[in-house]
């Protein structure tokens, strides 16, 4: 069995720079981070092999620094590693990555298997998953609980529909987004790491995949166009106030500022 489960990495905080013209973030800006609920969906891929057998594939699309959680996927026991990367990506909406993401699966061979995460912590849109499993024609589970049983052809899972535990069988091939209670993901291996570091990540261009048109990828791929976006605000701000009448004083400052409202 070929398993390939989709990673991706993540701005580590909100203070990120972000595109004047076209709002994206500027991935290259700023610290990085694996992301979160990804660690889930390599943590099922890697049970699933050493329960029945096969081969582990990690793939992420971003830019040559992305490379970076392809390694952590080395590090916690994967077997092959690929890295989409091309400026022609630059800017795409989740149509668009699922496009790309499910060319670059074409260019994988037999893959059995697709594992992802619930959702990523720097779009929250959890649509990336169905997305890639409709451009490949594969059935999809989404919010998968537990896999209750494996065979060659099939899986069976149960799905949280959000007012009930549904238990779904689909044929391979075949796509599931894992949630965070699955299972606890193990620590990246410090030997493994060391083994691990000279192992090629493959990288995955443009002018690698099936579809080639490059109106299909990035900005110009994408139907939706971010109107705005920004950071969060942080306030820092702060007063020590010290005596007897703190409670009356915390009572003026919390009407002064709207939070309380006199009762007619």
């Amino acid at each position: 069995m070929t398993i390939v489960a989709l990673i991706k990495q993540v701005p580590l905080t909100s203070e990120v720079a972000l595109d004047p013209k076209t709002g994206v973030i500027q991935r290259e800006s700023g610290e990085t981070k694996m992301n979160p609920y990804d660690l889930y969906a390599l943590e099922t891929a890697l049970r699933i092999s050493q329960t029945h057998g096969g081969k582990t594939i990690a793939l992420t699309m971003g830019p040559p620094q992305a490379e970076a959680v392809v390694r952590e996927a080395f590090a916690m026991g994967f077997d092959e590693g690929y890295l989409l990367t091309d400026r022609a990506f630059a800017g795409s909406d989740v149509l668009a990555t699922s496009h790309a993401l499910s060319q670059a699966i074409r260019t994988l061979g037999q893959v059995d298997l697709i594992i992802t995460g619930k959702q990523t912590t720097d779009g929250d849109t959890g649509q990336v998953g169905a997305e890639v499993s409709e451009f490949l024609g594969i059935p999809c589970v989404a919010a998968v609980q537990q896999l209750l049983e494996i065979s060659e052809t099939s899986i069976t899972a149960t799905s949280d529909t959000g007012t009930t535990l549904m238990t779904v069988r689909v044929e391979l091939p075949a796509l599931i987004a894992v949630d965070k209670d699955i299972h606890q993901p193990r620590l990246p291996s410090y030997v493994r790491m060391k083994q691990t570091e000279k192992r090629q990540v493959r990288r995955i261009t443009l002018a690698d995949l099936p579809d080639t048109d490059r109106t299909h990828y990035g900005l110009e791929g994408s139907p939706t166009q971010v109107v705005k976006i920004f950071p969060p605000e942080s306030n820092t701000d702060f007063a020590l106030w010290t005596g007897v009448d703190i409670p009356g004083r915390l009572y003026e400052y919390l009407q002064k500022e709207k939070f309380l409202q006199e009762l007619a």
